[in-house]
């Protein structure tokens, strides 16, 4: 069973780097933003151990929408529990966050090749797709969210 949680920013780092980065050092996977006042951090843990990761930020894309707005940044998995539903359930635990700070609006710069992933989450496209130097080619998605009871 998964255990959903928030987690402290440097509990992300790791799995950042590994999953995300592997070819850069770990510092490139530290943000000044992930100890701003209103950013927090998702984890999933399976049987005790850390296996997926999110970090939500306000940042908004005024291409967008001018309301405001939850940036998704630094999502990982590890690929051994990718098929126990964790990133969805990082996802949907921070969405109840989002909304309860009132706030109905999360969009992210996802690579190409998890595209349909985050439309499976209920994202949508938004825009060209770009290169995001050195990691490669994104597109931006957006999730306009309901706000939960």
């Amino acid at each position: 069973m998964l255990d959903i949680r928030l987690i402290e920013p440097e509990m992300t780092y790791t799995l950042r780097q590994t999953v995300l980065r592997p070819n850069q050092r770990i510092e490139e996977s530290m943000y000044e933003s992930d100890h701003e006042k209103e950013s927090f951090h998702v984890g999933a843990f399976y049987e005790g151990k850390l296996v997926s990761i999110a970090t939500f930020i306000i940042e908004n894309n005024a291409a967008l929408s001018r309301e405001s707005q939850y940036r998704l940044r630094q999502m990982a998995s590890l690929a051994e529990y990718r098929k126990l539903g964790a990133g969805r359930a990082v996802v949907s635990y921070a969405e109840n966050i989002i909304t309860a700070r009132g706030v109905n609006f999360l969009w992210c710069k996802g690579r190409t090749s998890v595209q349909k992933y985050y439309e499976k989450l209920g994202f949508e496209p938004f825009g060209d797709v770009f290169d995001y130097p050195p990691i490669g080619p994104h597109i931006v998605m957006f999730k306009k969210l309901i706000e939960k009871d």
